[in-house]
């Protein structure tokens, strides 16, 4: 019998409508230094996953906040961009309100990001983060602004991709 190979997608192409092995696949920046890894990502729905290790941690031995504001804006961008490219517009965020709810110290995060509200000019996630027991650990929420190609932003035009990453 002959093994058949893999289905292949290249890098920011979805069979089902399902990026997070794209996702995975291109990761760099802020991503790849905290660990993080998608689980699904849709513009209905993110989760993701964090090993906590030295480096998410303050000096008091916990989780830093900085990590759970920022693993709650990636999910929740991510979402809101997959929602955004079908219109051809990107997203920017302008708001991040995370709440702290309980230490942790070690685990696995898991970050699961929903949308509240995908108007045509602004989008308004929710997260939450959980650790290995389940416990709710922070929750956050965050509002976008959709950008048309050719905004300015920080002094740069803004080019819309075609497709995730493209």
């Amino acid at each position: 019998m002959t093994k058949q190979p893999a289905q292949q997608t290249k890098p920011f192409e979805s069979v089902d409508g399902d990026y997070a092995a794209a996702l995975n696949a291109s990761l760099g920046g802020w991503n790849a230094a905290m660990g993080l890894r998608f689980l699904r990502a849709t513009g209905e729905e993110v989760v993701a996953e964090l090993e906590i290790g030295p480096t998410h941690r303050q000096p008091y031995g916990i989780v830093h906040g900085g990590v759970h504001c920022g693993v709650i804006e990636t999910v929740c961008s991510t979402g809101a961009a997959l929602a955004a490219l079908p219109r051809g517009q990107s997203v920017v965020g302008l708001e991040n309100h995370t709440s702290f709810l309980n230490a942790m110290r070690e685990g696995k995060l898991l970050v699961t990001a929903r949308p509240l509200m995908r108007g045509r000019r602004t989008q308004v996630w929710e997260a939450s983060v959980a650790g290995p027991d389940g416990r709710t650990v922070a929750t956050g929420r965050v509002r976008f602004l959709a950008l048309e190609a050719d905004t300015s932003l920080a002094g740069e035009t803004v080019r819309i991709k075609s497709k995730i990453g493209g």
